[in-house]
């Protein structure tokens, strides 16, 4: 019997690993604080007809509400119940978006917060974004119910009630985390609680979730929680497909909770990913792009099969989080298309693209003291919706980098290569590096300080491509540059290192 329920857990974190991604796609983007209704035609105009795979949502049930002109973004993660409103839309929206979104061919991945309600200093008496009544001061949270009854102070040993140590695996999970209101998690009821509000979301079509501060909950509870959650519905996934999961832990090593304890539950966000693509990028230590031919697993990640990868997320884009002044964000366009560039090209990791909003950043001592705001908003505090210019980039405050076309071309590329190996590498020993996804597509990197000139092996077909950086293919033209490969496979590149994008890809379907 022992064995038979080892081998069912076994099972069941396995299956949770598979992004169950339609047609072929593979990247998903995160569209940071959007409401219901934009998300929702965003799949249908441009996310599904661009082969993106999926959306990571922000959190949907109901959160404090912080009165002043820019609610800031993190009041998301302050939840006060289950129930399904929140600055984005409310439950019908929600509703329609799944359906609009699983109908275009896009996965809906959930943010959720289930580690915590709202601060102890979120308000006694206040109302939420659904309009709930609550209590953080009594801890009494009525639209779940939860009560002081449903939390870990006391099992947590320290004299604040917040976690102080982060060397002690305990307080890491049993603590608070900066004044959060930390739920009991081993407990029957709590569980309950929160294992019905995700299968609410699965049964409307959700494909899985981004699941919040995992490294603050004990491993068993979220195996106990993850093995009470529906199969996907078979309106939109094959039968017996249970909710891909990836855990938000924050793991660069020295401490002694490690991103390994969870990897039998689902994927885990490999933070060290971003960290360190964005110190080869800006050159940072002595690192060079030459250095990164056994990039992935070669580098002290976590094994392929566990990883979600990113080059910045919507924490550490804003200084804190993990990963520190190495992050490279759409504040630094040139550097962040290369480096997606990479990430996208490469075949490690499941791949998830940031979409930002811009904030009036203002950086003291190094830090930025603006890092709060919330999305672009309405006098009355309500979410702008993300209107789109005619030449398909976003306006009013929202960055978009998404659609961007050197990104938007290289989610097509992870497409079209899917399942190649990583071939035909070249590099200069500096940081013009060169690689094939098998023989269906090409990429060539110059991030020096110099031109790049050289004729490469592609290990492509011969014809002549379009490189999708500068320009794609249009009908029968290459609206940027052309490249010419050889029967024996081989190419002329050349780069300059004042190019507005010093990078070149080509892929079977680029090709005239």
């Amino acid at each position: 019997m022992k064995l038979l329920i080892l081998v069912a857990l076994f099972g069941l974190g396995h299956t949770q690993h598979n992004p169950h991604t339609k047609h072929g796609t593979t990247a998903i983007v995160h569209l940071f604080e959007w409401r219901w209704a934009d998300i929702a035609a965003e799949c249908e105009r441009f996310l599904g007809p661009n082969g993106f795979a999926g959306v990571q949502i922000s959190p949907p049930n109901e959160h404090i509400v912080v009165n002043n002109p820019w609610r800031p973004w993190w009041q998301r993660y302050q939840p006060i119940g289950y129930n399904l409103c929140s600055r984005s839309g409310n439950e019908n929206e929600l509703r329609d978006m799944i359906t609009r979104c699983n109908n275009a061919g896009v996965n809906i991945y959930v943010d959720a917060v289930i580690n915590h309600m709202c601060g102890a200093g979120g308000g006694e008496g206040t109302h939420s974004s659904c309009g709930s009544w609550f209590s953080a001061g009594r801890k009494d949270f009525p639209s779940v119910p939860f009560t002081q009854w449903d939390f870990n102070d006391h099992k947590c040993r320290t004299g604040s009630g917040n976690i102080e140590n982060y060397g002690d695996a305990n307080q890491v999970r049993d603590c608070r985390l900066v004044g959060l209101l930390d739920l009991d998690l081993g407990k029957e009821y709590v569980r309950s609680k929160v294992a019905g509000f995700m299968n609410k979301l699965i049964d409307m079509g959700v494909a899985g979730f981004r699941v919040d501060a995992c490294k603050h909950m004990w491993p068993g509870d979220l195996a106990n929680i993850y093995g009470r959650l529906h199969n996907l519905n078979t309106r939109w996934f094959s039968g017996g497909s249970r909710p891909f999961i990836f855990q938000e832990v924050i793991d660069l090593g020295g401490e002694p909770i490690t991103s390994r304890e969870y990897f039998h539950l689902g994927r885990v966000t490999e933070f060290k990913y971003g960290a360190k693509l964005g110190s080869v990028f800006r050159k940072w230590n002595g690192e060079k792009l030459s250095f990164t031919k056994n990039w992935g697993e070669g580098w002290g990640f976590m094994p392929n099969g566990n990883a979600l990868v990113f080059v910045d997320n919507h924490d550490n884009q804003r200084g804190h989080g993990a990963g520190g002044a190495s992050i490279v964000t759409f504040w630094d366009p040139r550097l962040h298309k290369m480096a997606v560039g990479y990430m996208l090209a490469h075949p490690y990791g499941v791949t998830r693209v940031m979409s930002s909003f811009r904030w009036n950043r203002h950086i003291v001592n190094g830090k930025d003291q603006n890092d709060w705001i919330g999305p672009p908003s309405h006098s009355d505090g309500s979410t702008k919706s993300v209107p789109i210019n005619p030449d398909q980039t976003c306006g009013d405050g929202w960055v978009c980098e998404h659609r961007w076309r050197q990104i938007k071309n290289m989610v097509i590329f992870r497409n079209v290569v899917n399942g190649q190996p990583h071939s035909n590498w070249w590099d200069n020993g500096s940081n013009q590096v060169a690689f094939g996804r098998g023989n269906r597509g090409f990429v060539v990197f110059n991030n020096d300080d110099w031109n790049l000139d050289v004729t490469l092996n592609t290990g492509m077909p011969g014809g002549i491509y379009c490189d999708v950086i500068s320009g794609q293919k249009e009908g029968h033209r290459c609206s940027g540059k052309q490249i010419h490969v050889g029967g024996d496979g081989r190419a002329h590149f050349w780069i300059s290192n004042r190019d507005h994008d010093p990078f070149v890809a080509i892929h079977a379907a680029s090709k005239l």
